[in-house]
């Protein structure tokens, strides 16, 4: 969160007080951040069977440590879930072939080579995918703000505006349901159900540019788009657990690769 004004000091010259964020006896969403994508770009050197399932293997074994109730764990990682069936049936069927074929037909090939590269696929996408969902369960968009400004010191006017943007998005369900009340009203929301749909998403689109606009106005007449150091309301620190939640994924790399090695597997 960030101070209304943009002043670098106060009327006496001094910084103006500040406050720790309410994610302060927990992780920095920064470190969870930067953890996944390490671990990401680890599992990405080699497509192969055993790093990819050693990674996935000890983030199922640290699961249990979040505490995260099972149904809102399912619910958040759905995307994934239906994701990697369907990346592995394309990877199936159009990966490179080799070995034993075990169907042809025009562009499709199933062979030994591509199932394989395709189960190593899906393992690999539950391995990035799970950890970049799961550590973000709790995280308030507004402290992963305050981070990416404090501590990754990107510009304040593109982090304000993607916050901003992030905060009006959960009003998009509100909108569209009262859309959906005043045609019902006029009596235009019976029949042509694609009709309907489009000529919703119009008006939706049109509510919030409107909406943006507003918002914009209301930002800039409050100093969010002046030059000069910014201030901020709440002060972020890269402390010891945002070291350590790097450290348990970067370890988690590390682990597999090590495993792929032992194992003979890795393939740069």
């Amino acid at each position: 969160m960030t101070a209304p004004v943009t002043a670098a000091s106060g009327r006496n010259g001094t910084e103006p007080p500040v406050q720790l964020g309410r994610g302060a006896g927990s992780v920095q969403p920064v470190a969870s951040l930067l953890g996944v994508i390490a671990l990401g770009v680890v599992l990405v050197l080699s497509l192969d069977l055993v790093s990819a399932a050693t990674a996935l293997l000890l983030e199922l074994a640290l699961l249990p440590v979040l505490r995260i109730p099972v149904r809102t764990l399912l619910l958040r990682t759905s995307p994934v879930l239906v994701v990697v069936p369907l990346t592995g049936v394309s990877i199936a069927l159009y990966g490179q072939p080799s070995g034993r074929v075990w169907f042809d037909f025009a562009f499709a090939h199933v062979t030994d080579g591509s199932l394989q590269l395709a189960l190593a696929t899906m393992l690999r996408v539950l391995a990035v995918g799970i950890p970049g969902i799961v550590l973000f369960v709790r995280s308030d968009v507004t402290d992963l703000a305050d981070g990416l400004a404090q501590i990754l010191r990107l510009p304040a006017r593109f982090v304000l505006g993607a916050l901003a943007a992030i905060r009006m998005m959960t009003l998009l369900g509100d909108d569209w349901r009262q859309l959906a009340m005043a045609r019902r009203a006029r009596g235009v929301a019976d029949s042509g159900r694609l009709r309907r749909g489009l000529s919703m998403a119009f008006g939706l689109l049109v509510v919030a540019l409107r909406r943006a606009t507003t918002l914009a106005v209301a930002m800039e007449s409050r100093g969010f788009g002046a030059p000069g150091r910014r201030t901020w309301a709440r002060r972020v620190r890269f402390a010891g657990p945002e070291w350590a939640m790097c450290g348990v994924l970067l370890g988690i790399g590390a682990a597999a690769v090590l495993a792929a090695v032992a194992a003979g597997t890795w393939r740069a």
